[in-house]
């Protein structure tokens, strides 16, 4: 039986994701931030006598899904086709797949990504070595935007000093940079949608001319030293397996492949 969750179901919602915690970072997330009560925001469960079995969760036009084994496809299915209007579908690709023989949409755009996570890193973190990264303040947010735009693959991105500011006010992100001996910020490591349980590494990034130095990894062994103190679940995507391997050497590990699709409106 599918039916809407309220905070009445909060315990059984939280049994269900929690032990997966980096698989289900956006659910956890936007739980945490909006509720069950929200008009941005609706929560369905799947249930199998009392014991909720798969959650499907919107937030704005995105859908997501999750469940530990097999799940009412149909049932899911209908209530994403029911959204007439333009929506995101995502998840862990083997959740999603069995979705899309029955969602009656047209497909936008189909994108597979690489997901890993990190519970612990694979070597002890020289805290000397990594000294010299600095958590990022106000007073750095428009350097490290203006950086970020001299990057290629970041050229386009939609980080802006808004969207730090915001990150730091709601704590659902955060930012670590290294600069050189001149003084030059030459690379960063950010979170995003960080909740209790887990958060995204994004924006690993180096300026053009430093790279093959280090310093975009020791960012990373401060960002992860610091966020699995905190007892944090680490998760991040990456598009191809030459970036993996970096990732890998830190600790991450694959936990499967994410697809994303976007659906036109009817």
């Amino acid at each position: 039986m599918i039916r809407k969750l309220t905070k009445e179901d909060h315990a059984k919602v939280m049994e269900l994701v929690e032990p997966k915690a980096a698989e289900n970072l956006f659910i956890i997330g936007d739980i945490e931030a909006f509720g069950y009560d929200s008009d941005i925001q609706e929560v369905w469960g799947e249930w199998k006598q009392e014991d909720l079995i798969a959650v499907l969760l919107r937030y704005s036009e995105n859908f997501i899904i999750y469940s530990e084994g097999e799940y009412d496809v149909k049932g899911f299915t209908e209530i994403i086709n029911d959204y007439k209007q333009r929506c995101n579908v995502s998840g862990l690709q083997h959740l999603i797949k069995p979705l899309q023989t029955y969602i009656d949409k047209y497909v936008r755009i189909h994108k597979e990504t690489y997901y890993a996570a990190c519970e612990k890193l694979s070597y002890p973190v020289n805290l000397e070595e990594v000294e010299q990264v600095e958590y990022l303040q106000p007073v750095d947010y428009e350097e490290n935007v203006k950086m970020l735009d001299s990057i290629p693959e970041f050229a386009a991105s939609n980080v802006t000093v808004e969207s730090r500011e915001h990150a730091e006010k709601n704590k659902t992100g955060r930012t670590y940079f290294i600069r050189d001996e001149k003084g030059t910020m030459v690379a960063s490591a950010s979170t995003t949608a960080e909740n209790s349980h887990s958060a995204m590494i994004v924006g690993v990034c180096t300026r053009p001319g430093y790279e093959r130095q280090g310093y975009a990894t020791k960012c990373m062994e401060k960002l992860c030293t610091a966020l699995l103190a905190e007892g944090k679940s680490l998760c991040l995507f990456y598009d191809n397996p030459a970036a993996g391997n970096i990732y890998k050497r830190l600790g991450f590990k694959d936990i499967g492949m994410w697809t994303m699709i976007r659906y036109e409106a009817e």
